[in-house]
């Protein structure tokens, strides 16, 4: 049985090669085929150097616009991380509020649930057009749509785990006299917190999704709006290191949020990935 591949682990050296070892093979291959094509026709910009990447990063990080007299990309990621944490906020409240209140009220559930899962499959992006009229061309329309995307999906996560509580542990609670506000706020909600990040950790990919693309139908300025801007001038210099720092905020939010699972609630993260 010892032999099994499957029985077998990586040490910590292990697992940092194999873990590293796709990163590295994605990028040999790009540089493979970016020096083809660089040979073919130095003007090539499809798929640029390295040296030429890092000058459009140090441009971009460090260097004023000439028109604006901003730094560039620092403007962007503020602008798009205030909107992104305005949407998770106001979804994983919604989250919490509504799929702890559908999960352990019955009337509510009759009533929520279906509506809920009614509005958790509607296309977000096919609203987006809707959201521009109803609230403009600003902030809102932005947070709104993130909000449409992720929180109906936190609501009934949180309302299905809800409703796996153990229901002994109610009844207990409710034997020991504890009122309906007592049971959600002593029992509940810290059971749910702990859920809810983890819920939230799934999300930020979706959340970006939607993020990006209404800043790019309509923004001036952000992250997916300077992505859109120079695609049509195929400035792949700028779009490959946008997306690259894009990929590294949300990793960092994802590694945070485990963080503070781990730290807060370590008996129900342990062993969670």
């Amino acid at each position: 049985m010892g032999l099994r591949i499957i029985n077998r682990r990586p040490g910590r050296g292990g697992a940092l090669f194999w873990g590293a070892l796709p990163f590295l093979a994605v990028l040999a291959l790009y540089l493979t085929f970016s020096a083809m094509r660089l040979a073919d026709n130095p003007n090539d910009k499809l798929l640029p150097a390295l040296s030429t990447i890092a000058e459009t990063v140090v441009r971009l990080a460090f260097t004023p616009d000439q028109r604006t007299g901003q730094v560039l990309l620092w403007v962007d990621t503020a602008a798009s991380l205030a909107r992104l944490a305005w949407g998770l906020a106001v979804s994983a409240a919604l989250g919490l509020v509504i799929g702890i209140a559908s999960g352990l009220v019955p009337y509510l559930r009759a009533g929520l649930s279906p509506f809920v899962a009614v509005v958790s499959l509607i296309p977000p992006m096919a609203l987006l057009p809707i959201l521009f009229i109803s609230f403009g061309l600003d902030e809102l329309s932005k947070v709104v749509l993130i909000v449409i995307g992720i929180a109906p999906f936190l609501i009934r996560d949180l309302a299905m785990r809800v409703e796996a509580i153990p229901p002994e542990l109610v009844i207990k609670a409710q034997t020991l006299g504890a009122s309906t506000w007592q049971i959600i706020t002593r029992l509940v909600l810290p059971t749910m917190l702990p859920k809810l990040i983890d819920a939230l950790r799934l999300s930020l990919g979706p959340a970006w999704l939607f993020l990006i693309s209404a800043e790019a139908i309509a923004a001036q300025d952000g992250l997916g709006y300077r992505i859109f801007l120079v695609r049509r001038y195929l400035a792949m210099d700028v779009i490959l290191p946008y997306v690259a720092w894009i990929t590294l905020l949300a990793f960092l939010m994802d590694w945070g949020l485990r963080a503070i699972n781990r730290r807060t609630s370590p008996w129900l993260t342990r062993g969670m990935a």
